[in-house]
Order: C-alpha cells, then sequence, then structure tokens
C-alpha cells in the first residue's frame, strides 16, 4: 500500500512539473514572453511594429503567424494555435462567437477604422450626379455601415428596425431620397473596378493596402462600435502578457502616434 501511494505521489509531482514546464515555455531564458498573433496587414501591423520596442521592455515580443486574410484567424485563436488576433470589430467577433459556439473576447479596442464614401471623379459630396452609381460592399456588417453612411448623409432612409439592429441591406431602404444606383459586391473587388462607379464605399484599411489616392467625400463618425479589438480566448483574457500589449497598444504615445500617421483615415480610441 506504502508503495503504491509512494508511486503515485511521485506521478504527481512529475505531471505538476511537468505543467509548470508547460506554461512558461513561452517565456524564454531573458523573460520575453513570445505572443503569437494573427494580424491584418495595415494598419493593424504597422501599429503593432511601432509599439514592438515599448512592448519588449513590458517583456513581450509579437510573432505574426500570417495577416488575417486567413479566414480561420477565429478558429486560429479559439484552438489555440494563436495567443491572439487583431483585424476584426466585435459586432463582426460577436456574429463569429454565436455561429460556431466560440468563447473568444475583446479584450479592448485599439483604434477605428471608419468607412467612408470615396470617389476619383469628384471631390465634394455635393457634386456627386443625379443618378450617381454607388458601390457597396455585400458582406454583412459592412454594408449595413456603408448603408447607414448613405442614410446618414441624405441618399436613402433606412427602416427603423434595420438602424437599431445594425443590420441592413438594400432591400431595407424604405426611400431613395436622391436618384442614385446602388451596385452590391465583394468589398475586396471594389477598388479594382472603381472607375465603373462615380461612388464607392470602402473600409479603410483596404484604401491604405492598395497605396491608391482617391477623395474622402464622407465619413463614419468617430463614435462608430466598430473599433479594432485584440481578441483571445476567454479564458486567457487576464493573462499578464495579453494585458501588457493592450497597455502598451493603449498608451498615450501608441494613440497619439495612430492619430499622426494616418491623419483621420485611422482613429485612435483614446
Amino acid at each position: 500500500m506504502k508503495k503504491a501511494i509512494a508511486l503515485i505521489i511521485g506521478i504527481a509531482a512529475v505531471l505538476a512539473l511537468a505543467s509548470c514546464a508547460k506554461k512558461e515555455a513561452s517565456a524564454s531564458k531573458d523573460g520575453i514572453v513570445t505572443l503569437k498573433g494573427i494580424i491584418d496587414l495595415v494598419p493593424h501591423q504597422e501599429i503593432i511594429d511601432y509599439a514592438a520596442p515599448a512592448l519588449l521592455k513590458e517583456g513581450i515580443k509579437v510573432v505574426t503567424l500570417q495577416d488575417a486574410s486567413d479566414e480561420l484567424g477565429n478558429e486560429k485563436t479559439f484552438n489555440g494555435e494563436a495567443d491572439f488576433n487583431y483585424f476584426q470589430h466585435k459586432p463582426y467577433l460577436d456574429s463569429v462567437n454565436k455561429q460556431n459556439g466560440w468563447d473568444l473576447v475583446s479584450v479592448a479596442a485599439i483604434h477605428v477604422e471608419p468607412i467612408s464614401l470615396y470617389s476619383d471623379k469628384y471631390t465634394k459630396l455635393e457634386d456627386a450626379p443625379a443618378n450617381a452609381v454607388i458601390a457597396l460592399p455585400n458582406d454583412g456588417t459592412n454594408e449595413y455601415r456603408g448603408l447607414k453612411l448613405l442614410n446618414d448623409k441624405g441618399f436613402i432612409r433606412l427602416n427603423e428596425h434595420s438602424l437599431s439592429a445594425l443590420d441592413a441591406n438594400t432591400g431595407d431602404i424604405v426611400e431613395y431620397l436622391k436618384p442614385v444606383k446602388l451596385v452590391e459586391i465583394n468589398a475586396y473587388q471594389i477598388i479594382p473596378t472603381r472607375a465603373d462607379y462615380d461612388l464607392f464605399v470602402n473600409n479603410t484599411n483596404k484604401i491604405l493596402e492598395s497605396g491608391i489616392k482617391t477623395n474622402i467625400l464622407a465619413q463614419e463618425a468617430a463614435d462608430s462600435p466598430y473599433g479594432n479589438i485584440i481578441v483571445t480566448k476567454a479564458s486567457r483574457a487576464n493573462d499578464s502578457a495579453i494585458q501588457k500589449l493592450v497597455k502598451v497598444l493603449l498608451s498615450d504615445d501608441v494613440q497619439n502616434w495612430i492619430k499622426n500617421k494616418y491623419n483621420g483615415a485611422v482613429i485612435p480610441v483614446k
């Protein structure tokens, strides 16, 4: 009996040591903790790159696994391949959590990419002609944001339900206040085909990534609920390394850099 008890105690000790080793595996000999992230290229990776020296002072090194064009970004965060991701807003996160039964959480919003109405042909909103052709992203959240912008700028009137539910498509338009033609298209196809439209709605990051020069005729308000967030599993939200990452990204230095770097195209949350 004593031998059996001793054996059990020995096994427990080995397992405890293995568990400790596993928890400390992400920290190097010099105490630097490596966080693996799935991070969009612009402006997210640029922000992380700027923050890298301050993060290192906090003992954090961020390694990007791949950019968020990988549609498995949330799944890889959920299953532990990535420690966090940084490419989405909370309404989108809420929708994928509900769809997949995940427990991913927003730790903090870092910046807002206001969706905007652009034109290569006109410099002022009032110059847009009657029967203007306007391209809209056709994915759920961004189509709503584009329609809401057109609603706020007096082109259309949406029904009250779609406005409050943060969900709308062209079928929710109850009145065209100005004669326009709306074209729903994949957001990634809008920029290559923009010559076909008088105006087009798209996300700031896609404009920045493309490097095009175009005119902003209208823009989502700075109090948009679509701040881009640091996302991780619920069980890791209070991890010291994740909290240090957020602390640095929300520091005055990083937030001021976002403001100055992007000149309104990307808006810091602070």
